[in-house]
Protein backbone atom coordinates (compact mmCIF):
# COMPACT_ATOMS: atom_id res chain seq x y z
CA UNK A 1 0.00 0.00 0.00
CA UNK A 2 1.36 3.41 -0.93
CA UNK A 3 2.10 6.04 1.69
CA UNK A 4 -0.64 8.29 0.28
CA UNK A 5 -3.30 5.52 0.51
CA UNK A 6 -2.22 4.75 4.09
CA UNK A 7 -2.72 8.41 5.01
CA UNK A 8 -6.21 8.38 3.49
CA UNK A 9 -7.14 5.21 5.38
CA UNK A 10 -5.92 6.56 8.72
CA UNK A 11 -7.73 9.87 8.10
CA UNK A 12 -10.99 8.02 7.35
CA UNK A 13 -10.67 5.92 10.53
CA UNK A 14 -9.99 9.01 12.64
CA UNK A 15 -12.94 10.84 11.10
CA UNK A 16 -15.19 7.90 11.92
CA UNK A 17 -13.93 7.88 15.50
CA UNK A 18 -14.54 11.62 15.90
CA UNK A 19 -18.04 11.33 14.46
CA UNK A 20 -18.79 8.47 16.86
CA UNK A 21 -17.46 10.44 19.83
CA UNK A 22 -19.47 13.53 18.90
CA UNK A 23 -22.69 11.53 18.60
CA UNK A 24 -22.53 10.44 22.27
CA UNK A 25 -23.69 12.75 25.03
CA UNK A 26 -21.49 14.18 27.73
CA UNK A 27 -22.15 12.42 31.02
CA UNK A 28 -24.07 14.64 33.48
CA UNK A 29 -23.77 17.65 31.19
CA UNK A 30 -26.83 19.25 29.61
CA UNK A 31 -30.10 17.72 28.39
CA UNK A 32 -32.18 17.59 25.24
CA UNK A 33 -34.17 20.73 24.48
CA UNK A 34 -37.88 20.25 24.96
CA UNK A 35 -40.27 20.75 22.00
CA UNK A 36 -41.52 23.91 23.69
CA UNK A 37 -37.98 25.31 24.00
CA UNK A 38 -37.26 24.53 20.35
CA UNK A 39 -40.51 26.23 19.31
CA UNK A 40 -39.53 29.35 21.26
CA UNK A 41 -36.40 29.73 19.09
CA UNK A 42 -37.95 28.52 15.84
CA UNK A 43 -39.43 31.91 14.97
CA UNK A 44 -37.97 32.70 11.53
CA UNK A 45 -40.36 33.54 8.69
CA UNK A 46 -39.56 32.36 5.15
CA UNK A 47 -40.32 34.21 1.90
CA UNK A 48 -43.18 31.76 1.30
CA UNK A 49 -44.49 32.87 4.75
CA UNK A 50 -43.91 29.52 6.39
CA UNK A 51 -43.46 30.24 10.10
CA UNK A 52 -45.60 33.38 10.07
CA UNK A 53 -47.87 33.49 13.15
CA UNK A 54 -51.51 34.47 12.93
CA UNK A 55 -52.28 38.08 13.74
CA UNK A 56 -52.95 41.53 12.35
CA UNK A 57 -52.10 45.19 12.88
CA UNK A 58 -53.27 48.47 11.40
CA UNK A 59 -51.19 51.33 10.07
CA UNK A 60 -52.63 53.60 12.79
CA UNK A 61 -51.63 51.17 15.55
CA UNK A 62 -48.22 50.79 13.93
CA UNK A 63 -47.67 54.54 14.05
CA UNK A 64 -48.29 54.55 17.81
CA UNK A 65 -45.81 51.70 18.38
CA UNK A 66 -43.33 53.30 15.97
CA UNK A 67 -43.33 56.68 17.69
CA UNK A 68 -42.93 55.02 21.11
CA UNK A 69 -40.25 52.43 20.29
CA UNK A 70 -38.77 53.00 16.82
CA UNK A 71 -38.67 56.72 16.02
CA UNK A 72 -35.80 57.36 18.47
CA UNK A 73 -33.45 55.74 15.98
CA UNK A 74 -35.33 55.66 12.67
CA UNK A 75 -37.18 58.98 12.62
CA UNK A 76 -40.95 59.60 12.63
CA UNK A 77 -41.17 58.98 8.87
CA UNK A 78 -38.37 56.43 8.48
CA UNK A 79 -35.97 59.19 7.41
CA UNK A 80 -33.56 58.25 10.23
CA UNK A 81 -30.67 60.56 11.10
CA UNK A 82 -26.90 60.81 11.01
CA UNK A 83 -26.54 57.56 12.96
CA UNK A 84 -28.86 55.24 11.01
CA UNK A 85 -29.55 54.92 7.29
CA UNK A 86 -33.00 55.87 5.94
CA UNK A 87 -35.58 53.10 5.68
CA UNK A 88 -37.97 54.81 3.26
CA UNK A 89 -37.43 56.73 0.03
CA UNK A 90 -36.21 56.19 -3.52
CA UNK A 91 -39.18 54.08 -4.67
CA UNK A 92 -41.96 55.14 -7.03
CA UNK A 93 -45.44 54.04 -8.10
CA UNK A 94 -43.87 52.68 -11.28
CA UNK A 95 -41.51 50.52 -9.20
CA UNK A 96 -44.52 49.02 -7.42
CA UNK A 97 -45.95 48.08 -10.84
CA UNK A 98 -42.75 46.58 -12.24
CA UNK A 99 -41.30 45.12 -9.05
CA UNK A 100 -37.87 46.51 -9.83
CA UNK A 101 -36.56 49.77 -8.33
CA UNK A 102 -35.24 51.96 -11.14
CA UNK A 103 -33.07 54.13 -8.89
CA UNK A 104 -30.89 51.14 -7.99
CA UNK A 105 -29.42 51.23 -11.50
CA UNK A 106 -28.58 54.95 -11.31
CA UNK A 107 -24.99 55.82 -10.45
CA UNK A 108 -25.96 59.39 -9.56
CA UNK A 109 -28.62 58.45 -6.99
CA UNK A 110 -27.39 59.66 -3.57
CA UNK A 111 -28.14 56.63 -1.43
CA UNK A 112 -29.93 53.34 -0.87
CA UNK A 113 -32.86 52.84 1.51
CA UNK A 114 -34.16 49.61 2.97
CA UNK A 115 -37.35 49.57 0.91
CA UNK A 116 -35.37 50.19 -2.28
CA UNK A 117 -33.49 46.92 -1.75
CA UNK A 118 -35.58 44.47 0.28
CA UNK A 119 -37.56 42.13 -2.02
CA UNK A 120 -39.92 40.44 0.44
CA UNK A 121 -42.34 41.51 3.16
CA UNK A 122 -41.25 38.48 5.17
CA UNK A 123 -37.76 39.97 5.49
CA UNK A 124 -39.17 43.11 7.12
CA UNK A 125 -41.56 41.18 9.38
CA UNK A 126 -38.94 38.63 10.43
CA UNK A 127 -36.19 41.18 11.17
CA UNK A 128 -38.49 43.48 13.17
CA UNK A 129 -39.81 40.49 15.11
CA UNK A 130 -36.37 39.06 15.97
CA UNK A 131 -34.16 42.13 16.33
CA UNK A 132 -36.21 45.23 17.17
CA UNK A 133 -36.28 47.41 19.17
CA UNK A 134 -32.50 47.47 19.18
CA UNK A 135 -32.23 47.61 22.97
CA UNK A 136 -35.01 45.07 23.61
CA UNK A 137 -35.15 42.51 20.78
CA UNK A 138 -38.07 40.05 20.58
CA UNK A 139 -40.12 42.21 22.93
CA UNK A 140 -42.83 43.11 20.39
CA UNK A 141 -45.97 40.99 20.24
CA UNK A 142 -46.97 39.54 16.83
CA UNK A 143 -49.81 42.05 16.38
CA UNK A 144 -47.37 44.90 17.11
CA UNK A 145 -44.96 43.54 14.48
CA UNK A 146 -47.80 43.40 11.94
CA UNK A 147 -48.72 46.99 12.83
CA UNK A 148 -45.16 48.36 12.63
CA UNK A 149 -44.61 46.57 9.31
CA UNK A 150 -47.87 48.03 7.99
CA UNK A 151 -46.83 51.55 9.04
CA UNK A 152 -43.44 51.18 7.36
CA UNK A 153 -45.09 49.93 4.16
CA UNK A 154 -47.56 52.82 4.22
CA UNK A 155 -44.71 55.34 4.36
CA UNK A 156 -43.59 53.98 0.98
CA UNK A 157 -47.17 53.99 -0.42
CA UNK A 158 -47.12 50.21 -0.76
CA UNK A 159 -50.31 50.00 1.33
CA UNK A 160 -52.86 52.78 2.06
CA UNK A 161 -53.04 54.65 5.36
CA UNK A 162 -56.21 52.80 6.45
CA UNK A 163 -54.71 49.36 5.78
CA UNK A 164 -54.57 46.45 8.24
CA UNK A 165 -51.82 43.91 7.56
CA UNK A 166 -52.46 40.30 8.59
CA UNK A 167 -51.31 36.75 7.93
CA UNK A 168 -54.30 36.41 5.58
CA UNK A 169 -53.35 39.27 3.22
CA UNK A 170 -49.55 39.52 3.52
CA UNK A 171 -49.06 37.44 0.36
CA UNK A 172 -51.12 40.01 -1.59
CA UNK A 173 -48.95 42.81 -0.19
CA UNK A 174 -45.88 40.92 -1.38
CA UNK A 175 -47.10 41.45 -4.96
CA UNK A 176 -46.65 45.22 -4.44
CA UNK A 177 -43.10 45.22 -3.04
CA UNK A 178 -41.08 47.69 -5.17
CA UNK A 179 -38.04 45.40 -5.57
CA UNK A 180 -39.75 42.01 -5.57
CA UNK A 181 -38.26 41.22 -9.02
CA UNK A 182 -34.91 42.85 -8.35
CA UNK A 183 -33.11 39.87 -6.80
CA UNK A 184 -32.36 36.30 -7.80
CA UNK A 185 -31.77 33.00 -6.03
CA UNK A 186 -30.25 31.33 -9.12
CA UNK A 187 -26.71 31.29 -7.82
CA UNK A 188 -26.29 27.73 -6.48
CA UNK A 189 -25.94 28.91 -2.89
CA UNK A 190 -28.57 26.35 -1.80
CA UNK A 191 -28.82 22.69 -2.82
CA UNK A 192 -31.83 21.53 -4.78
CA UNK A 193 -34.49 23.60 -6.50
CA UNK A 194 -36.59 24.74 -3.55
CA UNK A 195 -35.65 28.38 -4.11
CA UNK A 196 -35.11 28.13 -7.86
CA UNK A 197 -31.44 27.28 -7.49
CA UNK A 198 -29.25 25.84 -10.24
CA UNK A 199 -27.16 22.71 -10.10
CA UNK A 200 -23.92 24.27 -11.34
CA UNK A 201 -21.71 25.33 -8.40
CA UNK A 202 -20.73 28.96 -8.03
CA UNK A 203 -17.03 28.08 -8.30
CA UNK A 204 -15.04 25.86 -10.65
CA UNK A 205 -11.88 25.38 -8.59
CA UNK A 206 -10.20 21.98 -8.57
CA UNK A 207 -8.22 20.52 -5.69
CA UNK A 208 -4.45 20.21 -6.05
CA UNK A 209 -3.48 16.54 -5.76
CA UNK A 210 0.10 16.65 -7.02
CA UNK A 211 3.34 18.26 -5.87
CA UNK A 212 1.64 19.27 -2.63
CA UNK A 213 3.76 20.84 0.11
CA UNK A 214 4.14 18.32 2.95
CA UNK A 215 6.11 20.34 5.48
CA UNK A 216 4.85 23.90 6.06
CA UNK A 217 7.45 26.57 6.59
CA UNK A 218 6.61 28.93 9.44
CA UNK A 219 7.54 32.45 8.38
CA UNK A 220 6.55 34.31 11.54
CA UNK A 221 5.64 33.76 15.19
CA UNK A 222 3.41 35.58 17.61
CA UNK A 223 5.79 37.77 19.67
CA UNK A 224 5.88 37.11 23.42
CA UNK A 225 4.58 40.57 24.28
CA UNK A 226 1.40 39.89 22.30
CA UNK A 227 0.69 36.49 23.84
CA UNK A 228 -1.63 37.90 26.49
CA UNK A 229 -2.97 40.81 24.42
CA UNK A 230 -6.58 39.66 24.75
CA UNK A 231 -6.46 38.48 28.35
CA UNK A 232 -5.85 35.01 29.73
CA UNK A 233 -7.61 32.58 27.38
CA UNK A 234 -7.72 29.94 30.13
CA UNK A 235 -10.14 32.16 32.03
CA UNK A 236 -12.37 32.72 29.00
CA UNK A 237 -13.54 29.12 28.48
CA UNK A 238 -16.18 27.07 30.24
CA UNK A 239 -15.09 24.53 32.83
CA UNK A 240 -17.09 21.74 31.09
CA UNK A 241 -16.57 20.20 27.67
CA UNK A 242 -13.41 19.36 25.73
CA UNK A 243 -11.94 22.78 24.98
CA UNK A 244 -9.41 24.46 27.27
CA UNK A 245 -7.86 27.83 26.62
CA UNK A 246 -4.09 28.16 26.95
CA UNK A 247 -2.79 30.08 29.97
CA UNK A 248 -1.42 33.12 28.14
CA UNK A 249 -0.02 34.65 31.34
CA UNK A 250 2.79 32.07 31.19
CA UNK A 251 5.40 31.37 28.49
CA UNK A 252 4.58 28.77 25.86
CA UNK A 253 5.19 25.24 27.15
CA UNK A 254 4.72 26.09 30.83
CA UNK A 255 2.36 23.99 32.97
CA UNK A 256 -1.25 25.15 32.59
CA UNK A 257 -2.98 26.90 35.45
CA UNK A 258 -5.74 25.20 37.38
CA UNK A 259 -9.29 25.95 36.20
CA UNK A 260 -10.54 29.27 37.50
CA UNK A 261 -13.65 29.02 39.64
CA UNK A 262 -16.52 31.28 38.62
CA UNK A 263 -16.87 34.52 40.52
CA UNK A 264 -19.39 34.68 43.34
CA UNK A 265 -22.75 36.11 42.29
CA UNK A 266 -23.29 39.78 43.02
CA UNK A 267 -25.59 40.73 45.84
CA UNK A 268 -29.12 41.65 44.81
CA UNK A 269 -29.63 45.40 44.75
CA UNK A 270 -33.33 46.12 44.57
CA UNK A 271 -32.89 49.90 44.40
CA UNK A 272 -30.72 49.66 41.29
CA UNK A 273 -33.10 47.17 39.71
CA UNK A 274 -36.05 49.47 40.38
CA UNK A 275 -34.28 52.39 38.68
CA UNK A 276 -33.29 50.24 35.69
CA UNK A 277 -36.89 49.03 35.37
CA UNK A 278 -38.02 52.67 35.17
CA UNK A 279 -35.54 53.25 32.34
CA UNK A 280 -37.30 50.61 30.28
CA UNK A 281 -40.76 51.80 31.27
CA UNK A 282 -40.01 55.34 30.12
CA UNK A 283 -38.18 54.41 26.91
CA UNK A 284 -34.77 55.69 28.10
CA UNK A 285 -32.94 52.54 27.02
CA UNK A 286 -33.89 53.15 23.39
CA UNK A 287 -31.08 55.73 23.24
CA UNK A 288 -28.92 55.05 26.32
CA UNK A 289 -27.24 51.88 27.57
CA UNK A 290 -26.31 51.45 31.21
CA UNK A 291 -22.62 50.95 30.46
CA UNK A 292 -22.37 51.78 26.75
CA UNK A 293 -23.33 54.47 24.26
CA UNK A 294 -26.23 53.77 21.89
CA UNK A 295 -27.51 57.01 20.38
CA UNK A 296 -26.77 59.05 23.50
CA UNK A 297 -24.10 58.41 26.16
CA UNK A 298 -24.21 55.50 28.58
CA UNK A 299 -25.65 56.22 32.03
CA UNK A 300 -22.35 55.35 33.74
CA UNK A 301 -20.63 57.99 31.60
CA UNK A 302 -23.25 60.56 32.65
CA UNK A 303 -22.75 59.46 36.27
CA UNK A 304 -19.02 60.20 36.11
CA UNK A 305 -19.65 63.69 34.81
CA UNK A 306 -22.53 64.59 37.13
CA UNK A 307 -21.86 62.61 40.31
CA UNK A 308 -24.03 63.79 43.20
CA UNK A 309 -26.08 66.19 41.01
CA UNK A 310 -29.49 64.54 41.30
CA UNK A 311 -31.48 67.80 41.11
CA UNK A 312 -29.58 68.92 38.01
CA UNK A 313 -30.20 65.55 36.33
CA UNK A 314 -33.95 65.71 37.04
CA UNK A 315 -34.08 69.01 35.17
CA UNK A 316 -32.11 67.65 32.20
CA UNK A 317 -34.30 64.54 31.98
CA UNK A 318 -37.47 66.64 31.92
CA UNK A 319 -36.25 69.44 29.62
CA UNK A 320 -33.95 67.56 27.22
CA UNK A 321 -31.16 69.39 25.41
CA UNK A 322 -28.48 69.26 22.72
CA UNK A 323 -24.76 69.94 22.41
CA UNK A 324 -23.49 68.51 25.71
CA UNK A 325 -22.87 64.99 24.36
CA UNK A 326 -22.91 65.66 20.64
CA UNK A 327 -25.14 67.05 17.89
CA UNK A 328 -28.04 64.60 18.27
CA UNK A 329 -30.75 66.26 20.40
CA UNK A 330 -32.51 64.65 23.35
CA UNK A 331 -36.18 65.69 23.28
CA UNK A 332 -38.04 66.81 26.40
CA UNK A 333 -39.48 63.83 28.27
CA UNK A 334 -43.05 63.39 29.54
CA UNK A 335 -41.83 61.28 32.47
CA UNK A 336 -43.53 61.94 35.82
CA UNK A 337 -41.60 63.66 38.61
CA UNK A 338 -41.35 60.60 40.87
CA UNK A 339 -39.81 58.42 38.14
CA UNK A 340 -37.44 61.20 37.10
CA UNK A 341 -36.21 61.63 40.68
CA UNK A 342 -35.56 57.88 41.12
CA UNK A 343 -33.61 57.69 37.85
CA UNK A 344 -31.67 60.90 38.58
CA UNK A 345 -30.72 59.68 42.07
CA UNK A 346 -29.55 56.35 40.64
CA UNK A 347 -27.35 58.12 38.05
CA UNK A 348 -25.98 60.58 40.61
CA UNK A 349 -24.93 57.64 42.81
CA UNK A 350 -22.97 55.93 40.02
CA UNK A 351 -25.53 54.14 37.79
CA UNK A 352 -24.69 50.70 39.16
CA UNK A 353 -26.42 47.59 37.82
Amino acid sequence: MSKFRKILLVTALLAGGVASAQSSKYVNVGRDATPREVAAWDIDVRPDFKGLPKGSGSVAKGQDVWEAKCAHCHGIFGESNEVFSPLVGGTTAEDIKTGKVANLSRTDYPGRTTLMKVPTVSTLWDYINRAMPWTSPKSLKPDEVYAVTAYLLSLANIVPENFTLSDANIADVQKRMPNRNGTTTKHAMWPGNEFGGVSKPDTSNTACMSNCVTEPKVSSFLPDFARNAHGNLAEQNRMVGQQRGVDTTKPEGAAPAAPVAPAAPKADNSANKAAIALLGKNGCTACHGVDKKIVGPGFNEIAKKHAGKADYLVGKIKAGGVGVWGPIPMPAQTINDDDAKVIAAWIAQGAAK
